[in-house]
């Protein structure tokens, strides 16, 4: 298939969904806290969504080639890509948690407080679950940017799905660039529809049109 075998295009297509989907789970982790800083701080949220905002602005390879000097790390180490992937996750999921935070209504809030829930218990059992349509929306996002940016870890030699544009540019053959084209769009459509079922699971009663 194209100059490419099946057993190699299964190898490069696992790599890189770890390398795209191991950070945008961290970046998730990394981001709920962020985000309710940046709903419940009122001086620090601006700053913070700014702040994280402007990380997306840093060019992937430059990323990349920094990142071992601050990590200690050799410069194909899988760590450089995991890092620089949850830097861009984080980057777009902070603003999307905060927003999904800023979207659950006043009054069910209250309604939870007068139930007897603590702060922590009624953000995890009420404003998250709550929120999952918003976030799950800005996650479908990321996981897209994550499956096209880390195949611009090829250029350092970081093998995965970007591996096959290098190797049919270096062999000016146009077959492993088609093919690696198509199973980066098929691991982005496969991640995207994987998030879209796990939010309707997460959100039954929108499926039932039970309003929240």
């Amino acid at each position: 298939m194209g100059g490419v075998e099946w057993g190699e295009l299964g190898a490069l297509m696992l790599r890189h969904l770890y390398l795209a989907g191991v950070p945008l789970l961290i970046g998730l982790a990394v981001s709920v806290p962020l985000g309710w800083l940046a709903t419940h701080v009122r001086w620090l949220g601006p700053p913070l969504i700014a702040g994280t905002g402007l990380m997306y602005t840093i060019p992937s390879l430059a990323l990349f080639i920094l990142l071992p000097l601050v990590l200690g790390t050799q410069i194909l180490d899988d760590a450089n890509v995991l890092v620089a992937m949850t830097i861009y996750a984080v980057a777009l999921l902070t603003r999307t948690v905060a927003d999904g935070l800023a979207s659950v209504p006043g009054h069910v809030r209250q309604a939870a407080t007068a139930m007897g829930f603590g702060e922590l218990r009624r953000v995890v059992a009420v404003d998250l679950p709550l929120a999952v349509p918003v976030v799950a929306a800005g996650l479908r996002v990321a996981a897209v940017s994550n499956v096209s940016m880390v195949s611009v870890a090829a250029l350092i030699g970081v093998s995965q799905l970007g591996s096959l544009f290098t190797d049919g540019f270096n062999r000016n053959a146009m077959g492993p660039i088609v093919v690696g084209v198509l199973a980066s769009v098929v691991l982005a459509l496969l991640l995207d529809a994987a998030i879209a079922l796990l939010a309707r699971l997460l959100t039954p009663w929108l499926q039932k049109g039970v309003p929240a």
